[in-house]
């Protein structure tokens, strides 16, 4: 079993920052993938942004130059820094992880969500 706990979600004005990060615990063997997600009311929940097991990172459009995902490998943590924040970034984020897992020797590959973060740009 894996365990993603995010962290780092908000209140921000129009124009500003916020990092979100997300940790994830259990008996991983390695990573294929770890991701932000996000859903606004009524809408259907989208990619943000991704970066596999190789480093490779892959952007939606509307985020693009603005968002940036990064990790931390020694702490199987993602983080997602968000600049330039607009009001149609609010929305609740999920973390998503893609994981090899090792249980009685056996290798399995299984995908995780966190429990979601709420992100509000405002003023």
């Amino acid at each position: 079993q894996v365990q993603l706990v995010e962290s780092g979600g908000g209140l921000v004005q129009p124009g500003g920052s916020l990092r979100l990060s997300c940790a994830a615990s259990g008996n991983i063997f390695s990573i294929n993938a770890m991701g932000w997600y996000r859903q606004a009311p009524g809408n259907q929940r989208e990619l943000v942004a991704v970066i596999t097991g190789g480093g490779s990172t892959t952007y939606a459009d509307s985020v693009k130059g603005r968002f940036a995902i990064s990790r931390d490998n020694a702490k199987n943590t993602v983080y997602l820094q968000m600049n330039g924040l607009k009001p149609e970034d609010t929305a609740v984020y999920y973390c998503n992880g893609d994981f090899q897992l090792r249980r009685l020797g056996i290798m399995f590959r299984s995908t995780y969500w966190g429990q979601g973060t709420q992100v509000t740009v405002s003023s």
